[in-house]
């Protein structure tokens, strides 16, 4: 139940929202449009982009479209931007129902790379504007849609506007140059409007994801590089593995404080989800005097790993310099010892049948281990039973929360010479293919497994009951790190009952029975 509980509670802190930045580029100088999608455990930034969305499989990248002139309205479009300000010129407007609207192949932001065949792609606007004002009835223009468009082309996001124009009629670079475009017609009767071709592909203007940041243990700086100057209404956010937004600028300074809010808090709820639990413990060391027999460690439980450090973690690169990571699926806790009275001690198994690797002669209590793969094990120590409980509740949770997220594990194995894959999977059970055919040579349920048995080194024996005939079905199989596989079975079988029935892992609690009891 408490599982659940704190699921919901950071569900509730947890933000999502959508909106308009600008990502701004330190090397050009310039910003450019993007929107950003924030998620629980993600942020995403898109940018818009133009696609073909059904017809041939002609490629967005360059349209070519050919516009017929009308008497009024001209070419139903505008243009911005042009060599001067090294920029090519885009198309900054168009008008709902005229030329360049019903052809359904041009959009806002699309550059204009050629004009009757003619390259414009470093041509000025001034020389831009004269071809299309005097390129006749027919102009055919090759586009392609500008991604990173300069913000100070100021260009609309939206659908086509009213057929009225408001345009400057001198052009300018910066300004939309659109009513001079008209040009003179040669035909003073109305020409066939502009659309497209009934087997022409037809495009949409999306926005598409170009880069998803993970927020867990991700950090937001406002700071400019190397200084200890913030950054106006911008910030930068930064994941674990160094992916970077780069800077996100925005036009108030309280869009930028609600969007720095909004991630903090979910970059926050994130990190407090995925540790567990962790703290400082001894650990025995092993071939030392009994004078130097235990080191202080600190552990953790985050995400899908146990930590092991010699000292805590305080930056988000610590974390992937742990002295040791190991998969929580493929780890099994155990208590060792419970102090009983002052002349006496319980060594107790948390799991029967699990080989005992470790010389108790010293008189610590409250001591646990965590087998890892091939057959090792850290051996640990705290001060109070009730930091043993914590601990051994941490493990059956963090452990029961990765399986439910990983939702199965596959591992390479082999049989009289045949390579294998066996997995195990949480909904599904026991499963063994061929690795090459990937043909299923057999499956069990979990329920069906009714005992095991290994040789130590690298081969298993499981014992599946068959649900028709009743009778038991031996499978050996070889693994390299037979220790990890036999340590995910356990945990996934632990998960599945406790899945089932919560009560009964609470029920096998031994430090929570000692400390209950007194």
């Amino acid at each position: 139940m408490f599982i659940y509980l704190n699921f919901c509670f950071c569900a509730l802190l947890s933000q999502t929202k959508t909106g308009i930045a600008l990502l701004y580029d330190e090397v050009s100088e310039n910003a450019y449009d993007i929107r950003l999608k924030l998620t629980k455990e993600v942020l995403t930034i898109q940018k818009q982009d133009v696609v073909c969305v059904s017809g041939s499989d002609h490629s967005a990248n360059h349209r070519t479209v050919t516009l017929r002139r009308q008497p009024v309205g001209g070419l139903g479009l505008s243009i911005k931007g042009g060599a001067e300000h090294k920029v090519p010129v885009v198309i900054s407007k168009m008008f709902k129902d005229q030329a360049a609207d019903q052809t359904g192949m041009l959009f806002i932001g699309d550059a204009i790379m050629q004009v009757n065949g003619i390259n414009v792609e470093s041509a000025t606007h001034e020389e831009v504007v004269h071809l299309l004002r005097n390129a006749g009835d027919e102009v055919t223009i090759t586009v392609q849609y500008l991604r990173e468009a300069p913000s100070f082309l100021k260009l609309p996001l939206g659908s086509p506007g009213p057929s009225s124009d408001h345009s400057s009629g001198a052009s300018s670079p910066l300004f939309d140059s659109g009513l001079h475009l008209n040009g003179n017609s040669i035909n003073t009767a109305p020409s066939s409007p502009s659309s497209p071709i009934a087997n022409e592909p037809k495009y949409e203007k999306r926005w598409l994801d170009t880069l998803s940041v993970p927020l867990s243990m991700a950090r937001i700086s406002r700071y400019k590089a190397g200084t200890d100057k913030l950054r106006s209404n911008a910030f930068e956010v930064l994941a674990l593995d160094g992916v970077s937004t780069g800077i996100l600028q925005f036009y108030t300074a309280q869009e930028s404080a609600d969007w720095l809010r909004a991630i903090s808090t979910n970059i926050s709820d994130l990190t407090l989800q995925n540790v567990i639990h962790m703290g400082w413990v001894h650990e025995r060391l092993e071939g030392t005097d009994s004078s130097q027999l235990y080191k202080f460690k600190f552990l953790a439980l985050k995400g899908s790993s146990f930590y092991i450090f010699s000292t805590p973690p305080v930056s988000t690169l610590d974390w992937v310099r742990a002295e040791k990571i190991y998969n929580l699926c493929e780890v099994l806790f155990k208590i060792h010892k419970l102090w009983l009275a002052d002349d006496c001690w319980l060594q107790a198994n948390l799991y029967l049948g699990i080989h005992q690797d470790f010389d108790l002669e010293d008189h610590r209590p409250y001591c646990f281990s965590v087998m890892v793969g091939h057959g090792k094990s850290h051996y640990f120590n705290v001060e109070l039973c009730s930091e043993l409980a914590v601990w051994e509740k941490s493990f059956q949770r963090a452990i029961f929360l990765e399986v439910q997220r990983t939702g199965s594990k596959t591992y390479m194995c082999s049989w009289q010479g045949d390579t294998l894959c066996f997995t195990v999977d949480f909904a599904l059970g026991f499963t063994c293919f061929d690795s090459k055919t990937k043909n299923v040579l057999w499956r069990f349920k979990f329920s069906q497994l009714k005992g095991s048995s290994d040789d130590g080194k690298t081969k298993v024996k499981l014992l599946f009951q068959n649900l028709d005939t009743k009778q038991i079905e031996t499978k050996e199989l070889e693994f390299q790190d037979l220790t990890a596989v036999l340590h995910c079975i356990h945990s996934f079988i632990a998960a599945k009952v406790a899945s089932v029935d919560p009560v009964f892992i609470d029920s096998q609690s031994i430090a929570r029975k000692y400390m209950y009891s007194n």
